[in-house]
């Protein structure tokens, strides 16, 4: 078994084992002419469940083979440019190039003696990233999984700069639209059921400032601490941004900590045409940034940022056979200083060959693309009578719904819709996503693919009111 140990004596059968891989791979992109298959869960579940895993094929070959049955022949395809769901990124060569030089060398990024290079790679990256945002030379941050474990990270050091022994008196205030993380964080720092106060967005799904301002004027003449604001710059349903520097103003008047997510939006750090659409930025405590999404990276690539890099020492606990204090004194850096995690990927070598290979410039290019076709779709949408849809584009979400002429029931409109998505990814033509706007169900395109092109929106908008009619003409059929 000695044998598939990656070391000296295996390097040529690592470069046999993992090319195949690489080539079956690339065959597969090649020939994909469709995001899914559009197979169900009972028809891929059996081929799973019989499978033996106490029984190994004991051959590189046979188990790509057996990858290609339960795997590769059905995965959802990111790179295809009618996957319009989520907010998932195709991804760039160089970085897919860092990930498999990460996994091989297995670096990890919680000391200095277990990745040297990569902790001041990974310095670095943080340092650049704070320096696009503007956080002055106070500030630091450090690699996470994603957004969901920034956000945690970042309000657990707003919870300890507020400086109260009693939880149940904080308060964060966030958008009606905000991501669930935000509520999920709350829970897990052991806040109140009360902790998180929504405020309402106005029509364009930014959060109205004078709510905001009200509600912390109440949090304060209750004897309550308002312990953060979380700003949205790039909301997961609309992509809508914040009014950032209003909410700066609010957050300085009342002494409240400045979270902004920019887990979607932080593309437009790179951006050649609409970096203006995240100005004060640059005045939050703390940002959540995910490369994962707008710097087309794989997953998972995320970062925390902080203004004042002594914040970060509420996440700091020291252990004698990891990190003792005597290391700080002799600055030796290691990251789990500033992290939750403990034992951590290289997941910063991806950006890292992304910027050495293609730049800053590149990157943002590829965000404007996807930014403007957003603005183009959003104009075919509302140009088209068979649908409704919600907001302007901020970045590269389109939130909408098919109405059809001779239907006035809601409920049966959103059977409709519905039905329509499901139809769509069983196909597996395309895959979009769906979300409710007032109560009622609505369809999303979240475009992130710069191969996606205007025609692809329009054909897959006919494809949806082909199925969403389909629909309502057998519902007539049975209810006559």
């Amino acid at each position: 078994m000695r044998s598939h140990l990656l070391n000296d004596t295996t390097a040529e059968q690592y470069r046999r084992s993992v090319t195949e891989g690489v080539e079956r791979v690339a065959a597969k992109l090649a020939a994909t002419d469709r995001p899914f298959t559009g197979i169900t869960v009972d028809a891929l579940s059996p081929r799973i469940d019989g499978i033996d895993l106490d029984q190994p094929l004991h051959d590189t070959t046979a188990v790509l083979d057996e990858l290609e049955d339960v795997y590769l022949r059905d995965a959802i395809y990111f790179h295809h440019p009618r996957y319009l769901a989520h907010l998932n990124c195709p991804v760039v060569i160089p970085a897919v190039l860092g990930e498999a030089v990460l996994s091989a060398v297995n670096s990890s990024l919680d000391t200095w003696d277990q990745s040297a290079g990569g902790t001041l790679i990974e310095r670095k990256l943080v340092d650049w990233t704070t320096g696009r945002i503007g956080l002055g030379p106070a500030a630091d941050g450090v690699f996470t999984s994603g957004g969901t474990q920034s956000n945690l990270q970042a309000l657990l050091l707003a919870r300890e700069e507020a400086k109260t022994d009693t939880l149940a008196k904080l308060r964060i205030f966030a958008s009606e639209v905000s991501h669930f993380s935000v509520k999920k964080s709350a829970k897990l720092l052991g806040l109140g059921q009360d902790a998180v106060v929504s405020i309402p967005v106005d029509h364009d799904k930014r959060m109205q400032t004078v709510a905001l301002a009200r509600e912390l004027e109440r949090c304060k003449e209750a004897g309550l601490v308002p312990m953060a604001v979380v700003a949205t710059a790039g909301t997961t349903d609309f992509g809508s941004i914040d009014p950032l520097p209003e909410i700066a103003e609010l957050c300085e008047q009342f002494g409240t900590w400045m979270h902004v997510d920019a887990a979607y939006g932080c593309g437009l750090l790179a951006s050649l045409k609409h970096r203006d659409r995240i100005s004060g930025i640059e005045r939050a405590d703390s940002v959540t940034v995910d490369y994962h999404k707008s710097f087309f990276q794989p997953v998972s690539s995320s970062a925390m940022l902080v203004r004042d890099a002594a914040t970060l020492r509420h996440a700091t606990y020291h252990a004698e056979y990891l990190n003792p204090r005597r290391m700080v004194e002799e600055r030796i850096p290691n990251q789990v200083d500033k992290s939750l995690q403990t034992t951590r990927r290289f997941d910063a070598l991806k950006l890292w060959m992304t910027l050495r290979t293609m730049g800053a410039d590149g990157i943002g290019q590829l965000f404007d693309e996807v930014c403007d076709l957003a603005r183009e779709g959003w104009k075919l949408i509302a140009a088209d009578p068979r649908f409704d849809v919600v907001v302007e584009p901020s970045l590269s979400t389109l939130v909408f719904r098919y109405i059809p002429a001779a239907v006035t029931d809601p409920a049966e409109i959103d059977r409709a819709n519905l039905y329509a998505r499901k139809a769509l990814f069983a196909s597996g033509d395309a895959i979009v996503a769906g979300t409710k706007v007032g109560g009622r169900h609505y369809l999303k395109f979240t475009l992130l693919n710069p191969e996606t092109q205007a025609s692809d929106i329009a054909a897959v908008l006919d494809l949806i009111a082909g199925h969403a009619e389909q629909y309502l003409g057998e519902s007539l059929d049975r209810a006559s």
